[in-house]
């Protein structure tokens, strides 16, 4: 048997996206089907339908999302229909050699599931999941390695936001630069990603807080999420920092952007002996320089951080105990809640700087 549904489909790279009607096969061994109750909506998604991140296409893209069980295939033990549970985008084998060093994030084979077909257009045409989840959709087929078991007390459509943005954000402060109670930070970039750091830095105890974007309409956003400062990018954003930080420069900065102008103002921004780390995702034509005697003088260390370094399955119950505390607020990233119909206006949004996360409700 099949189910049809109602997607956004990105037929090929550049294209504006289309709803249209897919078909879903019923899960197989090990997969499950799953009914979306919300998505949202990432810049990765973006970088994927503009071609900076390569997908195969035609594609149905979303990568952020939350739902319930509705089937599961021959041997799914790890959940059952009636479910509700989190999409992984990065779902671990659990036997590379990545996951074996216990660095599961970076899994080889985590992006398996995205360059193989998992549903069909009308005429038979197949239909890839972007990032292995498509969740641009009214419902999905995953590998069950993909679905995470919800912990209680979490709405079910805010609870998208963890399986990328709160994840990333959160694990960036607290699992890749382990940011200790009194340390200083600076992030760039306030979209969904950058203000899950803000939240996750608010946790940790850090101040000050710097918050950097290129949008002043930013700084509110900024306050509410646990900045304790606001500047508006400029020439002069390190020199800034630095004033705001006891002259020396910030313990920590998170360029939460991808690109090569905010990576060297992160690092301009960082004390001597301090950390950046690069959360955002930028292109393989941008250029990031530094001189030998920089490096040395500097002392500074420059990290990659690929999902938070999360393991989902361990962080998300760490999560939710923050939202059932009032320590983590999900609401307070979603500034749009919008249909399928609405994702070209948010990417523009995306696009123009302006609002943190937008989330489609089914």
């Amino acid at each position: 048997m099949t189910t049809t549904v109602r997607a956004a489909l990105l037929s090929s790279v550049g294209a504006q996206l289309e709803l249209t009607e897919i078909t879903l096969p019923d899960p197989g061994p090990g997969q499950v089907r799953v009914k979306l109750a919300a998505a949202g909506v990432c810049h990765s998604d973006l970088s994927l339908s503009t071609g900076v991140l390569r997908a195969a296409t035609p594609v149905v893209l979303g990568h952020e999302g939350a739902g319930t069980v509705v089937a599961v295939g021959e041997g799914v033990t790890k959940v059952a229909p009636g479910d509700s549970v989190v999409l992984n985008w990065a779902p671990a084998c659990g036997h590379c050699h990545l996951c074996e060093l216990g660095e599961p994030w970076l899994c080889e084979n985590s992006y398996a599931a995205s360059v193989e077909t998992y549903a069909a257009l009308g005429d038979g045409t197949g239909v890839y999941p972007g990032l292995g989840v498509a969740a641009f959709a009214e419902e999905t087929v995953v590998s069950e390695r993909a679905v995470i078991p919800l912990p209680q007390g979490v709405p079910l459509d805010a609870a998208a936001l963890l399986g990328c943005a709160v994840l990333t954000g959160y694990g960036a402060v607290h699992n890749s630069a382990r940011v200790r109670e009194g340390e200083s930070a600076v992030v760039f970039g306030l979209g969904g990603v950058g203000l899950a750091v803000l939240q996750g830095l608010r946790i940790a105890g850090a101040g000050p807080v710097v918050a950097v974007d290129v949008t002043p309409e930013k700084e509110e956003l900024a306050r509410r999420h646990g900045a304790t400062d606001f500047v508006l990018a400029d020439e002069q954003t390190a020199k800034t920092v630095r004033k705001l930080t006891g002259g020396h420069g910030a313990d920590h900065a998170f360029e939460c952007v991808g690109r090569s102008a905010t990576i060297r103002a992160a690092w301009n921004s960082t004390r001597r002996g301090g950390r950046a780390t690069v959360v955002g995702i930028g292109s393989k034509d941008d250029q990031v320089s530094f001189n030998a005697l920089e490096i040395f003088h500097f002392a500074r260390t420059l990290t990659a951080c690929v999902y938070g370094d999360g393991v989902p399955e361990r962080d998300l119950p760490i999560l939710a105990d923050h939202v059932r505390a009032g320590r983590l607020d999900l609401d307070a990233l979603i500034t749009d809640r919008i249909t399928l119909d609405d994702i070209p206006a948010a990417f523009d949004r995306m696009r123009e700087g302006k609002g943190g996360r937008s989330l489609i409700t089914f």
